[in-house]
């Protein structure tokens, strides 16, 4: 028996699933670092390294 199926949809399917799961780890990881002082001390060492290359 052979069955004709219809999978037009599929690949808009997994790539919305794919965008959630991606949302929520951005999601998870932005409330992490908000939460600890990470991204000021990121933000220090980032502008500290421009300034010495800067001279």
């Amino acid at each position: 028996m052979n069955l004709i199926r219809d999978e037009r949809g599929q690949a808009t399917a997994e790539y919305a699933l794919v965008m959630v799961a991606a949302a929520t780890v951005a999601l998870a990881l932005i409330l992490w670092a908000s939460n600890t002082s990470v991204l000021p001390e990121l933000f220090d060492s980032v502008i500290a390294r421009v300034k010495a290359l800067g001279g």
